[in-house]
């Protein structure tokens, strides 16, 4: 059976894998991204990681890395990665050099919602949302069957984390006001708390477990926080129909904390609209790695299917 590397890069770490063609793990690591040091140490410690990972497993037929932000897949190019300062980096080409292997170059979480569509809470399901919920939000969107998740003309498909859902609110960091991710991300529901209680070092999930242990303000920000993400969940199930929304992230380890009441908070919202199944991700944070390493193993199956 083929072998592949596979590399997810985020703002945190960058997440390594040997995997097997289907995705069966055969050797994982992660190393700190440590993205203070400037963009150039990334892509350099990427590139190194990745030839580390070559020599080890030479075996390998083929890499596939995947990023955050916008990206030209077709061209295999970071055009903005604002947690790693790359603007315009054509990644692809240069790990393909780097490692003298194909490489196959995509999204962190169209790769991620891949692997969930492929092995995980996805599979056999024609039309369903990937959601993961964490530092930011986002979506990949799959319909019809298809082995891809939508990108839209520029890339840019799937921003859910971007639907303004407060208008007026806090500002976000793409520069509107009130979108999701100021609401419903794991950052935003642990500040939010430090805000209103000036007790600092509490995460998203302490703040769930506050709430479900009587904590009245940490209750009021995590509901708030499931019915806007049932605010524009409400919108993308307008807009798709899917069959199915697939939640992941870190948020989505709080289970049916945080299933049950986006379920009941949908249920309320739909009027017209087939209720989708809400379920939580079964890949959890190795979905990106798995993701990559099915678009590597892609490139061996069907080259003639992915732009050079």
């Amino acid at each position: 059976m083929m072998t592949v590397i596979a590399l997810d890069v985020g703002g945190t770490f960058i997440k390594g894998a040997v995997l097997a063609g289907d995705g069966t793990p055969i050797h994982a690591e992660r190393w700190y991204t440590r993205a203070d040091r400037g963009p150039d140490a990334v892509l350099e410690t990427v590139l190194a990681r990745a030839a580390e990972l070559a020599e080890r497993f030479p075996a390998a037929e083929a890499a596939g890395v995947v990023v955050p932000g916008i990206v030209d897949e077709d061209d295999g190019v970071s055009v903005l990665a604002a947690n790693l300062g790359w603007r315009g980096v054509p990644v692809r080409n240069w790990l393909a050099e780097h490692l003298g292997l194909p490489v196959a170059f995509g999204h962190d979480v169209r790769a991620g919602g891949l692997a969930e569509a492929r092995a995980g809470a996805g599979r056999d399901c024609a039309d369903f949302l990937f959601v993961p919920v964490g530092t930011g939000i986002a979506a990949a969107v799959f319909t019809g069957g298809s082995a891809r998740a939508l990108t839209g003309r520029h890339g840019r498909a799937g921003e859910l984390g971007h639907v303004v859902v407060r208008p007026g609110g806090e500002r976000c960091r793409c520069g509107a006001r009130g979108c999701l991710e100021t609401v419903a991300s794991a950052s935003a529901v642990a500040r939010r708390y430090a805000r209103a209680t000036r007790r600092h070092g509490v995460t998203a999930r302490d703040v769930q477990c506050r709430a479900q242990a009587g904590d009245e303000v940490a209750a009021s920000i995590w509901s708030d926080a499931m019915e806007a993400l049932a605010d524009a969940l409400t919108t993308a199930i307008t807009l798709y129909d899917p069959d199915r929304v697939v939640i992941g992230g870190g948020l989505s380890r709080a289970g049916e904390a945080c299933l049950a009441p986006l379920r009941a908070a949908l249920a309320e919202r739909l009027t017209f609209q087939a209720v989708p199944r809400v379920v939580e991700a079964r890949l959890g944070d190795r979905a990106g790695c798995m993701g990559a390493a099915f678009l590597a193993r892609d490139l061996l199956v069907r080259p003639e299917a992915v732009s050079p």
